[in-house]
């Protein structure tokens, strides 16, 4: 769903740079957006506005200009210096598997703040880890140093944030995340401005403002570069959790940007007052279902739905759920098969 971006021919004669423009410094991926600033006396500046006079830039445009006669932002035609490739380039390994239809799966890492624990769910098989803000009490810094601790394992990084906010999404995708769930998403406003804050321009409201989701450590090398390529490569999805949700589903999953939506399971129960088997819970779900299928998005849903029919992508387990189906496991038998005492704080278990 790359917009159409224009291509833009100015004028050679306004492109002439003195000498000293070669002393600029090399551009490098970085999470410092200001690294790379040239210093002062690098640059000429031959169409700045002359000094002390009014230079009509907003009736007039200077020759070689794609966008002509009196400025107006509704008409803008986009340039060219973030243009990605002709082709998508697709290096997130979860939005490959969707383009293709594959089933995805997220491992849930609810409590834990240590990155050799991240790293370690990260590792297990996954596709992407669904790092949870909305409901933990952990911190951004947290989450970014885990993230960075094992950018590049197999499961990528992704996050339920806890509100649609401009402030939430950037902290999310400036630090890496490829895979962006908003919970409680009610109206098609909401799911528009959830776009607006989570793509780059022309498509929506990013600010390009670094972060070590630009570093070369994670995203800054990767094929057709970071901010050209991040609008096609990031996974949106929508929860529908509420009666609202429920009634406007259709229209949410239609506005352009979404990926998927997903049907809270325990939510969709909490809001509606059924549970699951329920014949007015199975409708609700139902009525999510047919919003993904007629919009053409992807179905999202609990791991335990992983066989129910048009469901592809979907929340598993906590790392400490996954500790303990992982070590009944191993111990088969032998688990819970602790010594008895008849004193002390460990009698009577």
């Amino acid at each position: 769903m790359r917009p159409i971006i224009l291509n833009v021919a100015l004028s050679a004669t306004l492109l002439v740079l003195s000498a000293a423009a070669s002393a600029q410094q090399t551009t490098t991926a970085t999470a410092d957006p200001y690294a790379n600033n040239p210093n002062p006396g690098a640059q000429a500046f031959p169409l700045a506005a002359p000094a002390g006079i009014n230079s009509e830039a907003r009736t007039n445009a200077p020759v070689g200009a794609s966008n002509s006669g009196p400025f107006a932002s509704t008409s803008w035609n986009y340039g060219t210096a973030f243009t990605a490739p002709s082709d998508p380039v697709i290096w997130n390994p979860v939005k490959a598997k969707m383009l293709a239809g594959g089933k995805v799966t997220g491992g849930t890492m609810f409590a834990a703040t240590d990155p050799s624990t991240y790293c370690a769910m990260a590792a297990a098989g996954y596709d992407f880890i669904w790092t949870e803000m909305q409901h933990s009490q952990r911190d951004w810094e947290a989450v970014s140093r885990m993230w960075r601790t094992c950018p590049h394992a197999d499961a990528v990084p992704g996050v339920r944030i806890a509100y649609t906010d401009e402030r939430e999404i950037q902290h999310a995708l400036d630090a890496g995340a490829l895979v962006l769930v908003v919970p409680t998403v009610d109206t098609v406003e909401e799911a528009r401005e959830v776009v607006d804050w989570a793509y780059f321009p022309p498509m929506g409201r990013r600010s390009n403002g670094g972060g070590q989701a630009f570093a070369a450590e994670m995203w800054g090398t990767v094929p057709g570069g970071y901010r050209a390529t991040a609008n096609d490569n990031l996974v949106l999805v929508l929860m529908i959790e509420t009666l609202e949700g429920v009634q406007n589903a259709a229209a949410i999953a239609k506005v352009p940007g979404v990926t998927a939506i997903f049907a809270a399971s325990g939510d969709l129960g909490n809001f509606s007052g059924y549970q699951q088997g329920d014949p007015d819970y199975e409708r609700i779900i139902n009525i999510v279902h047919d919003a993904a299928i007629g919009a053409g998005v992807r179905l999202c849903g609990p791991l335990a739905w992983r066989d129910r029919p048009d469901f592809s992508c979907f929340q598993a387990g906590s790392e400490t759920a996954a500790i303990a189906r992982g070590v009944a496991a191993e111990l088969g038998e032998l688990q819970d098969t602790q010594g008895t005492v008849t004193a002390g704080p460990f009698a009577g278990r």
